[in-house]
């Protein structure tokens, strides 16, 4: 039985039992991160929604993509300080730290991407993803050609798109239920 802590402010408990492939996911977790993550505990009251939750999160982060890990994780960092995500900023910032192997790039990421030593790619691809974070109504096709002029292709600018949308969904959702990060995560690749 996995016990969940304070994960949000909502009082919803983990379904009891698990079913057997969300037990044996969780396992996985606890073996390759030290750590179940509190966003799969918080959905846990619904298994259905945790696995179209872990579905898409296995699809847009970690399927083959012409952007890297490292890219989408810099997208999930950029997006949640836009939105001040405490949970997103912290999870992500810790993978963003592992996958770079450089903290202070993580972290200059969080505070102001635009201060991170990156390349004009990465830069085109984050300031895409902050207009559709901050202004979506304002998006032209001037936006997708800077992606395209910077080496995006457009399988690259709508998997842009699907990222950033999908952790604007994250943060609002994390918002709205005070959801806490696992505090293992601060000290992560450090």
């Amino acid at each position: 039985m996995f016990i969940v802590t304070d994960t949000t402010a909502l009082n919803l408990p983990p379904a009891d039992p698990l079913d057997d492939d969300i037990a044996a996911y969780f396992a996985k977790c606890t073996e390759k991160l030290g750590l179940i993550p509190n966003v799969l505990q918080a959905y846990s009251f619904d298994q259905a929604k945790l696995r179209a939750f872990m579905e898409m999160y296995n699809d847009l982060m970690l399927a083959p993509s012409g952007l890297s890990k490292m890219e989408r994780e810099m997208i999930a960092v950029a997006v949640s300080a836009e939105n001040r995500c405490v949970y997103c900023l912290t999870a992500h910032g810790a993978a963003l730290r592992q996958l770079s192997a450089d903290p202070a790039l993580a972290e200059v990421v969080a505070q102001n991407w635009r201060a991170a030593p990156l390349d004009a790619r990465q830069k085109a691809m984050l300031g895409f993803a902050v207009k559709l974070t901050n202004t979506p109504k304002d998006m032209v096709e001037a936006d997708r050609q800077s992606l395209r002029m910077a080496g995006f292709s457009d399988r690259d600018i709508w998997d842009i798109s699907a990222v950033t949308s999908f952790y604007n969904m994250s943060n609002r959702l994390a918002a709205a239920t005070e959801m806490q990060p696992n505090p293992e995560y601060h000290g992560m690749a450090r």
